[in-house]
């Protein structure tokens, strides 16, 4: 199937329930072209009804599928990943068409979610067990590892593929059935997803997509079949969702937003430095929760790197994101840009250097997109609002700092802690700066340090709610609970009555 026949087949957007589409029975809400600012399609919103219907098809289907062999629900997994391969195109042209980032960028977005769908695929090895003969006289004891249930998550706009992809295939291959909430801003590579996995052969009800807003969110995590709860999004609905999930019992994985860093020391390769923040800063529109929005220039470096900064920064290619030259498309809505553009203003006010503006970006043919040119800021200080607060957009701070100490103390004292990067020639300042940071994912001489797909993903501090990462190991050990079993048989059980716990 063709990338543009995939998505005009799609009018309404749906839900996906017990392996067929359903229309939800909510109102409607404009689906943007955000390179045009045209709305391109109406998504039906899921009422608490429509979420009901979800969890009770993931619920029916769950018994079989727990019961079903790791060895075949990997089995369904592969085929689920050969399909995507051959897809790959067609689910990256729907992320450039809702999101609007340029279609190489979402190539390799589908290309990262692809890689925890390999990673589930060894879901035999991954759900092995300990076991020990004889820890007591005639005992054996050993662990098992087993699915939760009924599952959810509920992603953000602006990895409409990856994201997903960081919770149900884990979820899924581990034996639980799912529910996928996407972002109602891009929501229509989650029913493309569905349907390939229900052409890979997963049974109806194992996978379930509804498409809404904050009710169908709530109704989730009030639901008292669902078991947990992943999520990914800005801090303050993560902390919602931890804290009501909480209140309701369920086991909840929320990551929030980020305030990222990288620090530039005076014997980095400047060259290489200035290309890892270009596309570490304007990269999918700066709308990435690893996306660098503070660099931290250390001594003189600073009058090194900002003309070269600047320089590239008014000269990026921000084009439609099907032109293959683009390096930067638009944001993802008019209320995006327009905060975005608020927050330039605030920077200006408080009196940070705005070296490249990029409000009033026009893109010659799309008039209407919503566009934010790149946007750099000198002379930023640590009590500015566009310091404090994610904007989530185009626009890069610069702080100036005196020392490597003075830098690793401005990131320790950031409320965020999701990514960070150092760029040095010096072994023992990368040694120091990965030892002494307070982040949970860092990067050295590396713009965008996110973990390959057995590694897991997941900040520290506001970053993160809940005890456990997303996938790799930690995802399987979130999905999953664990049995310990000790065994023994009657011939090894002496007469009379066992008033103690057995001993060694």
């Amino acid at each position: 199937m063709s990338a543009a026949k995939a998505y005009d087949d799609q009018n309404d957007v749906l839900n996906f329930i017990d392996g067929k589409p359903v229309k939800g029975s909510g109102r409607k809400q404009d689906v943007f072209n955000p390179s045009r600012g045209a709305v391109a399609r109406q998504l039906v919103l899921s009422s608490v009804e429509d979420v009901n219907a979800a969890v009770a098809a993931a619920k029916s289907a769950a018994p079989g599928w727990a019961n079903t062999p790791p060895v075949r629900r990997a089995r369904i997994m592969n085929k689920f990943l050969n399909l995507m391969n051959e897809h790959t195109d067609a689910l990256a042209a729907m992320i450039t068409a809702e999101h609007g980032k340029v279609f190489t960028d979402a190539q390799g977005e589908v290309a990262r979610g692809i890689d925890i769908i390999e990673f589930a695929c060894g879901i035999p090895q991954l759900l092995k067990g300990d076991y020990t003969e004889q820890v007591a006289n005639g005992i054996d004891n050993w662990t098992m590892r087993q699915p939760l249930g009924v599952v959810a998550g509920i992603t953000p706009f602006n990895f409409p593929c990856m994201v997903p992809c960081w919770m149900f295939p884990v979820a899924i291959a581990a034996g639980n059935t799912f529910i996928l909430k996407p972002s109602e801003r891009d929501p229509s590579p989650s029913l493309y997803i569905a349907k390939l996995l229900k052409e890979a052969g997963l049974p109806d009800g194992v996978f379930n997509v509804v498409q809404g807003d904050k009710a169908a969110v709530d109704a989730l995590i009030e639901h008292p079949d669902v078991a947990a709860i992943s999520f990914v999004g800005s801090t303050p609905i993560a902390h919602y969702v931890h804290e009501r999930g909480a209140h309701f019992g369920k086991r909840v994985q929320a990551l929030g937003g980020a305030k990222n860093h990288m620090v530039v020391m005076p014997d980095a390769d400047i060259p290489r430095v200035v290309d890892a923040l270009v596309g570490a800063a304007y990269g999918s529109a700066g709308e990435r929760c690893m996306a660098i929005s503070v660099a931290v220039l250390v001594g003189d470096v600073g009058q090194k790197i900002m003309p070269m900064l600047e320089e590239r920064a008014r000269n990026l290619k921000i084009k439609d994101g099907m032109n293959l030259d683009a390096e930067m498309g638009p944001v993802v809505t008019q209320q995006a840009k327009q905060r975005i553009e608020n927050h330039i203003e605030i920077g200006v006010k408080e009196g940070a250097t705005l070296r490249v503006d990029g409000r009033g970006y026009k893109v010659e043919g799309h008039e209407s997109g919503f566009y934010v040119g790149g946007t750099l800021f000198d002379n930023v200080t640590p009590d500015m609002t566009i310091y404090k607060e994610e904007i989530f957009g185009p626009v890069l701070a610069c702080v100036h700092v005196k020392d490597f100490g003075q830098a690793v103390d401005l990131i320790n004292n950031n409320e965020f802690g999701n990514g960070v990067s150092c760029f040095t020639s010096d072994g023992h300042i990368a040694r120091e700066f990965a030892h002494r940071i307070q982040v949970g994912m860092v990067g050295i001489n590396v713009p965008i340090p996110v973990p390959m797909s057995w590694h897991g993903f997941g900040g520290w501090k506001r970053s993160l709610f809940g005890d456990t990462h997303a996938f790799g190991e930690e995802g399987v050990r979130f999905y999953t609970k664990q049995k310990s079993v000790m065994q023994r048989w009657p011939e090894s059980i002496g007469k009379g009555n066992e008033f103690v716990m057995p001993t060694v």
